[in-house]
């Protein structure tokens, strides 16, 4: 599931001029570091890779998804978004795979 979420997030970056650099997921949440103009709105952005990997996720793994959730949603309401400057991508993409503690 997460290797085809990956592909639906690339998707999804490209059709908003966007590039997804690195991606990582874990049971509760995931991970994207994300290229992309700034004259884009990022809550716009955000809410277009929720519901459309949510669709995605709900009809190519339904199954799956209904096993954890009885409703169909697949992300909460709410995101976490920092900008990165002073690091660099190397330093990033180090965070995103970085493992969690439990």
């Amino acid at each position: 599931m997460l290797t085809r979420l990956a592909d639906v997030f690339q998707s999804i970056a490209a059709k908003w001029d966007a590039k997804l650099l690195e991606f990582n997921g874990e049971s509760d949440h995931v991970h994207l570091l994300i290229s992309y103009p700034p004259h884009k709105l990022l809550s716009n952005l955000i809410a277009n890779l929720k519901s459309t990997s949510s669709k995605t996720m709900w009809k190519e793994f339904a199954s799956e998804v209904s096993a954890t959730y009885n409703k169909r949603v697949f992300w909460k309401g709410s995101y976490f978004v920092a900008s990165c400057g002073g690091v660099t991508i190397e330093q990033l993409k180090k965070y995103v795979h970085a493992p969690r503690l439990p």
